[in-house]
């Protein structure tokens, strides 16, 4: 693939801390994405705000204002791993929806255009820049919007189950699924918004664990041992 969008999630970032950030996870993820943008491929980042704050931690606060403390979580956690990512070598930006001051970059297509261009990482913080929508949500409309031709969803688990293998020891992964079939059955790949926007736009998924061995690099590379979501 030319262009892709990766999906991290902040808890998977903070490492065994679960908060925070983990240098040396992130680290880990900077050196594969650094062999796929050396080989030629354009990255767009989504990054989640779970290490630091979810929509709902507080059932006292408004959804709305809740969930604004979760963009500004992810703006944090893109401009920390964007860091990360230069102190290895790579060019990147942070692009937002809304106004960060000097800190990011005002999103549109054709200034990640102009950045993917110039052999940029662009990281795409901030959500849609709207209340009740999650970074699965934002991570579909940012990969339509570059027309990227698949999502690597970046996960604590190694792929798409038919029940949760925590709960249940005998679940069955998938090695391909349609997202037809996961929003029938609520596999919870992405949450419903994501997943509807995925079947109408025909943008396929790559599910697989973050922790597991150069996890990124064999999602691109033919070796991936997750489950791909066909359209």
């Amino acid at each position: 693939m030319k262009r892709i969008l990766l999906k991290l999630s902040g808890e998977a970032l903070a490492g065994e801390k679960h908060t925070g950030f983990d240098e040396a996870t992130v680290t880990v993820v900077a050196k594969q994405v650094k062999q796929l943008v050396d080989a030629g491929t354009e990255v767009g980042i989504v990054i989640g705000g779970g290490n630091f704050w979810r929509g709902r931690t507080s059932e006292t606060i408004d959804r709305t204002k809740a969930d604004q403390i979760g963009m500004l979580a992810t703006v944090m956690n893109c401009i920390y791993v964007s860091e990360i990512f230069r102190s290895i070598g790579m060019k990147t930006q942070v692009l937002t929806p809304f106004e960060c001051g000097s800190f990011t970059k005002l999103f549109s297509k054709d200034r990640a255009n102009k950045y993917f261009a110039r052999g940029m990482v662009c990281f795409f913080a901030g959500g849609t820049g709207h209340p009740y929508f999650s970074t699965d949500t934002a991570t579909v409309l940012r990969a339509i919007e570059i027309e990227a031709e698949g999502i690597l969803l970046a996960k604590a688990i190694d792929g798409v189950y038919d029940s949760d293998p925590k709960v249940n020891p005998n679940a069955v992964k998938y090695d391909e699924v349609s997202i037809q079939e996961v929003i029938d059955k609520k596999l919870a790949v992405v949450d419903l918004t994501a997943s509807i926007m995925c079947m109408e736009n025909k943008m396929p998924m790559y599910v697989f664990g973050l922790n597991e061995e150069n996890s990124i690099v064999k999602a691109m590379n033919g070796q991936f041992s997750g489950t791909k979501v066909t359209v």
